[in-house]
């Protein structure tokens, strides 16, 4: 399980990083200022979890069990969350109306928040 969670951050990392260059210097162009910020922040939350899972893949504070259920949230929490924020801050350059599932965003926030929450309460049930 460490090695699949080791491979998704860094998946996750990489493509946060084409994605966050891809959105400082080809979005530019094409989007509102208001629209590349709103991208952006999908970016940054994508990376922030690719270092929370690295975290999770490496650490001893955390059983096999719980690993495998936050590995889950965030991979689920990151396609819901980050991935819905791309295509909406991208939306003027589609045919589809991304807002039309723009309810999942929160959904993936909510997914993000339940993985980290697990963590704590893993860690609050460990002695010593």
């Amino acid at each position: 399980m460490e090695r699949k969670i080791l491979i998704t951050a860094a998946v996750l990392g990489l493509v946060a990083i084409v994605l966050g260059a891809f959105g400082a210097h080809g979005l530019k162009k094409l989007i509102e200022p208001e629209a590349v910020a709103t991208f952006e922040t999908g970016v940054k939350y994508q990376m922030y979890h690719a270092l929370f899972l690295l975290f999770v893949g490496t650490t001893n504070f955390a059983t096999k069990k719980v690993k495998k259920y936050i590995f889950i949230l965030v991979v689920t929490g990151v396609l819901f969350f980050s991935g819905s924020i791309y295509f909406l801050a991208c939306n003027t350059l589609f045919s589809f109306d991304f807002r039309t599932i723009g309810f999942i965003t929160p959904i993936g926030g909510f997914l993000l928040i339940a993985a980290w929450a697990l963590l704590l309460l893993n860690l609050m049930k460990r002695k010593g």
